[in-house]
């Protein structure tokens, strides 16, 4: 030992070391499957059978949420598209939708022939970039405009920065950072037309459903508890404070998707942010109350469960938290209190 090595400084050299990573093969091929198999042909969100969308992706969700994260982002690319190029059939393969702009990370168009367009920077959160085909990738085009492209992901031209991804939960999707070094891609949709469409908002609603299935995975085992012989009062206590947190979610779910299908061309925003919020407090309380139910038990002898419990989290923190509150409290102020009569 040097007199260079205080408590402190191995300590912190520990407690800093980078989370080992690894690609869930399993994850890939069942994800294969599921493709191949038409599971993954989810209806589009507004045209009638929203809720059907919303129960496919939750039910995903309480399997394995690294999975339902690139379920999610395949299907959404899939209705993405249908939406803005109803004339231009996806391309085979396996996409996801790469559309972060935190402000560290930027693409920009810097060439172009028609709708073929070369790419330079860097995107943060690329989930599945390992396993992935196609991407469609948030842009900022030569006017400084945001536009949509589509971007096949075996080029050389494109390169992972692997370090930056230091997950434990959700650690199989593999969110890295990419580099674009003049890789080519084709258009989708005008400028600005991807948050602008209808569909936005409607597949934001598709995040919630993820949620909650995952949640609702995670408080079937206090439930199951709860039937034992053993168990006591206060689980079953946790119990009945889970059931009315998820079923007032599920009430939410429904009802938007109702008002979704009923209103295919208009925004969705206020219903769909209403719906996040309702379901992320219901989630926060699941985490809480099954946990404080179980004990240390699941957590360390049930793979599924203890996969739920740090997956959960991460996946919820998607909600910016006060920061979506704010903007649903702006939009609320602007519009009539009907929405609370009953």
């Amino acid at each position: 030992m040097t007199s260079a090595d205080t408590i402190e400084h191995l300590l912190d050299t520990f407690a800093s070391r980078s989370v080992t990573q690894s690609t869930d093969g399993a994850l890939q091929g069942l994800m294969q499957k599921l493709i191949d198999s038409g599971f993954a042909g989810l209806p589009p969100p507004g045209q009638g059978r929203t809720l059907e969308r919303w129960r496919s992706l939750a039910k995903v969700g309480a399997c394995d949420l690294a999975l339902t994260k690139i379920f999610e982002g395949h299907t959404d690319a899939l209705a993405i598209v249908t939406e803005l190029e109803p004339d231009r059939a996806p391309a085979p393969g396996l996409w996801g939708v790469w559309a972060a702009e935190p402000p560290f990370a930027r693409i920009e168009i810097v060439d172009r022939q028609d709708d073929q367009v070369y790419l330079q920077g860097r995107k943060a959160w690329c989930s599945g970039a390992a396993i992935l085909d196609w991407a469609l990738v948030t842009t900022w085009d030569e006017q400084g405009l945001a536009q949509l492209v589509a971007v096949d992901l075996k080029q050389a031209s494109l390169s992972r920065v692997d370090e930056v991804w230091q997950a434990v939960g959700m650690a199989h999707t593999a969110s890295v950072d990419v580099e674009f070094n003049g890789a080519l891609g084709h258009c989708v949709g005008l400028p600005g037309q991807y948050v602008d469409r209808p569909g936005f908002w409607q597949g934001g609603g598709g995040i919630a459903a993820c949620w909650y299935g995952a949640a609702c995975a995670f408080a079937g085992y206090l439930r199951e508890h709860c039937t034992r012989p053993y168990h006591d009062a206060h689980a079953a206590a946790h119990l009945g404070a889970v059931d009315a947190a998820l079923c007032a979610a599920a009430a939410s779910m429904r009802e938007t998707a109702a008002w979704i299908d009923g209103h295919p061309q208009s925004s969705a925003e206020i219903p769909v942010r209403r719906l996040r919020a309702q379901v992320e407090a219901a989630v926060t309380v699941v985490l809480e109350q099954v946990g404080r139910a179980l004990g240390a038990t699941p957590y360390c002898r049930n793979a599924h469960f203890a996969r739920l419990a740090a997956d959960l989290p991460v996946f919820l923190r998607q909600s910016h938290g006060h920061k979506d509150l704010a903007e649903l409290g702006k939009r609320t102020a602007a519009q009539s209190n009907d929405g609370w009569l009953l």
